[in-house]
């Protein structure tokens, strides 16, 4: 805490030196004269939004003459001249245009401030700060809530995500209203999307089951990303970066602006690599991002793809706990091809249109193409496993070999989402009916490319051989109605069905042809009421319904079949967002979030220690389990000189009425039995009860910004009986991130920046695994717990050249 505070310290003492002229105003529609909230304001540099009353505020200005442009969806862009001598004040009403953008279907999938519930946006400004190329979940770290980790320790390759303790397998993920979570195992893959932060407009982080989507069931949270928008300009810009464990990031992207006002494109590659923080856990990153828009008088046509192709070496073994002290970066696995090889391709196709004075329509086709393998060499395999008959030489039968082997997935992943929408102009009646189409088609297959005693194989012998076919149906109906001018009621109905067929054999040799059908119906409602311009109070509440995942049917075949799972999540908050003058007329904007949830589940599947005949661990059904917490987050902003924001999760995760098993084995590791240990009331594995984010920002001098991030997490279990002798120790870590920005006559923008991670050197990991066994005679429990260790002290150094 010393170091804390005399680095805020040091930061802040520039701050009394120096102070500029502001520009500030509101921005208003020109024919309802109602306050935009969310218009995009920008003079050179310096850039802000505006708050619920349409009021916006740019500090530090210099004198001369400057351009001020405002943005906002659906209306025409704004630019006017200014010559700024002192603080001054621009008005700005915008002009509805005739036409819509893919905001559509977006904003169809999104929460407002009239939904009540609870979520936060992270504006491309915030994203293109935090953006030094590390895996997209690492930008969202300081939202309410959030954890995140590396495999590879260092932010680069495989990455996670928690939300409120739930993993990425529980988070809606859609890019444009499209849905991107995997439909068998419902995890999204960052790694296959590698620097897709450089081609986001925003993000929407929506925690608990949020409004009705697309995709996969939203049972901790969502994230709604919307790639770039329109540009007015033209653009070109270079990104490169360079850090610890020989990190690279090379970056090049491109806008035309808007063409004979119709035409728009816009493009980008980029080359990510890291040699990872623990041995051998390399990444080799490759992406491009393509955009080609249309704009009529009353529709719009857009066409975006995006693709990603990784490379990345497995350290997904982890770290025994008793090398955490003496070799942090130990990885298992030598073999110099141990890798993970994947590449994926999106497109998507978008059409919007207004029918009428008061509606519009938007929908989109899309595309998901995936396919690819990891390598892994496996000593003393049976051949039996691999279907390979067993070799014989003489009188000696040779019934092992060393091998190496690949596992394959190849899958095409394709459908439509549509969005109608009722909006009139007096905005008190709004309405969207709304859906997708979606269907899976997937491939699993395992080949063995050598073995040292293969007897009559063939290379690439096949020794599983797997079809997936999954279909997914859905439509929703939101309404928001303002009854009077503080009262606002929100309802969202969605009606969802999957079928789900599997067929073929899995890595085990198992035949695991089944069928499943489901049937959801998840309602939502919710309320706000308005206690002044720039205070709301909200409340909702939903029902949500999910899906088992693929190793929940494949692992459990010929056993209990899996039931769906159903979450009751109340949601209940305030909301207070103001800017007032203080002193020598300079203004504080302030913020702030509080927001009570509950979420009931009813049936979640968790690991109980049970595993199948091949030793694979089973997820069972848990009757009942909950959630329950208190989320804070608050921001302070004085003159845009100084900026300071928190936010603190409290809460508290419970399965109640858990039997957790742990099995007996003999000299020759064959089970005897098992023991089973019964807690009336135990902790959900990896959610800690207390999580906090702190930034201190300042900006001492128009072209420099500072910013001290601070991060604490608070303990976890590796499983579910919260045992101390399995656990994940709480940690805190400081960050340290510099912006200098220069605008040369030559160029629009020249940005050196600097990210510390981990500037305090401490020593944490945050993520693991953990199974236990005991043995026939011994009454004692082995626990085995692997850690994925998180980098030390390290950098990321980049310039960015913007024309």
């Amino acid at each position: 805490m010393k170091k804390i505070t005399f680095l805020w310290f040091v930061l802040l003492c520039p701050l009394l030196a120096f102070a500029q002229f502001s520009v500030t105003g509101t921005i208003t529609d020109t024919q309802t004269q109602k306050p935009l909230m969310g218009a995009t304001v920008q003079i050179g540099q310096f850039g802000t939004t505006s708050d619920t009353q349409g009021y916006f505020q740019l500090a530090n200005i210099p004198a001369g003459t400057q351009i001020l442009q405002v943005s906002y969806v659906g209306y025409s862009a704004h630019k006017q001249t200014l010559t700024i001598n002192q603080d001054i004040t621009a008005n700005v009403a915008l002009h509805p245009t005739s036409y819509r953008t893919e905001e559509v279907v977006v904003s169809a999938t999104r929460a407002n401030e009239k939904t009540g519930t609870t979520f936060t946006n992270v504006s491309k400004a915030q994203i293109q700060e935090r953006n030094f190329g590390q895996d997209l979940p690492y930008l969202l770290e300081q939202t309410p809530s959030v954890v995140v980790n590396s495999d590879a320790g260092a932010g680069v390759g495989y990455t996670g995500i928690r939300i409120r303790g739930s993993d990425i397998t529980r988070i809606n993920v859609t890019v444009n209203g499209v849905p991107i979570n995997d439909p068998e195992s419902h995890g999204t893959f960052f790694v296959n999307m590698p620097d897709l932060a450089s081609s986001v407009q925003d993000i929407q982080v929506q925690r608990g089951i949020g409004t009705s989507t697309n995709g996969a069931a939203a049972f901790g949270g969502s994230l709604n990303i919307r790639t770039l928008g329109f540009n007015q300009e033209a653009y070109a810009e270079a990104i490169n970066s360079i850090g610890s464990f020989d990190t690279r990031r090379h970056s090049v992207s491109f806008g035309t602006g808007l063409i004979k006002d119709k035409f728009t494109f816009d493009g980008r590659l980029s080359k990510i690599s890291s040699d990872g923080y623990i041995d051998r856990a390399f990444s080799d990153l490759k992406s491009y991002y393509f955009s080609a828009g249309y704009l009529g008088k009353t529709g719009m046509l857009r066409f975006v793809s995006f693709s990603g192709k990784e490379k990345t070496y497995q350290a997904w073994n982890g770290v025994p706990q008793d090398k955490l002290e003496t070799d942090r970066t130990y990885n298992s696995l030598t073999y110099d091809n141990e890798t993970d090889n994947y590449q994926q391709d999106h497109y998507q196709l978008h059409y919007s249109k207004n029918l009428a004075r008061h509606f519009d329509l938007g929908g989109a086709f899309f595309l998901i193409r995936g396919r690819g393998y990891y390598e892994q060499y496996k000593n003393n395999q049976k051949l039996a496993n691999y279907n390979i008959p067993a070799v014989v030489l003489g009188d000696t039968t040779i019934s092992r070999t060393d091998l190496i082997r690949q596992k394959w997935l190849d899958n095409y992943f394709y459908g439509l989402t549509y969005a109608l929408n009722y909006n009139p102009q007096n905005n008190r009646l709004t309405a969207t009916l709304g859906g997708g189409w979606n269907q899976y088609d997937g491939d699993h297959y395992g080949e063995v490319i050598w073995a040292r005693f293969a007897s009559g194989s063939e290379t690439r012998h096949r020794y599983y051989d797997g079809n997936a076919l999954k279909t997914d149906f859905n439509i929703y109906g939101k309404v928001n109605y303002q009854l009077t001018n503080k009262l606002g009621l929100f309802g969202d109905l969605q009606y969802r069905t999957i079928n789900y067929n599997l067929e073929g054999t899995d890595d085990d040799k198992r035949d695991v042809t089944q069928q499943a059908d489901f049937n959801f119906f998840n309602p939502k409602g919710g309320i706000t009421y308005t206690l002044s311009p720039n205070q709301t109070l909200y409340a909702s509440y939903a029902v949500g319904n999910r899906e088992p995942v693929r190793s929940d049917f494949v692992d459990r075949k010929g056993a209990a079949e899996p039931k769906a799972e159903t979450m009751y999540n109340l949601e209940a908050g305030y909301r207070l967002r103001g800017s007032n003058p203080a002193l020598t007329g300079r203004h504080i904007k302030y913020n702030l979030d509080a927001n009570y949830y509950y979420m009931d589940y009813k049936n979640q599947l968790v690991l109980t220690g049970q595993l199948n005949d091949v030793g694979s661990p089973l997820r069972t059904n848990i009757k009942d389990s909950y959630r329950t917490g208190l989320e804070l987050a608050g921001s302070l902003n004085l003159h845009n000189l100084v900026e300071l924001s928190s936010s603190v999760g409290l809460s508290r995760n419970k399965i109640q009425n858990y039997t957790e098993t742990v099995y007996i084995y003999d000299a020759d590791y064959n089970p005897e039995g098992t023991v089973e240990n019964n807690y009336t009331e135990t902790d959900i594995s990896f959610s800690p009860n207390f999580i906090s984010t702190h930034k201190l920002e300042v900006q001492p001098l128009k072209e420099l910004k500072a910013a001290l991030i601070y991060k604490t997490v608070s303990k976890q279990y590796l499983d579910n009986t919260a045992s101390e002798a399995r656990k994940i120790n709480g940690y805190q870590v400081a960050d340290l991130r510099l912006r200098y920005v220069l605008k040369p006559a030559f160029m629009r923008e020249l940005e050196l920046a600097l990210l510390v991670n981990n500037l305090f050197n401490a020593k944490y990991e945050a993520n693991g695994y953990t199974f236990s066994e005991q043995y026939t005679g011994d009454s004692t429990r082995y626990d085995y717990n692997y850690y994925f260790p998180q980098a030390t002290r390290n950098y990321l150094l980049t310039l960015g050249l913007r024309f």
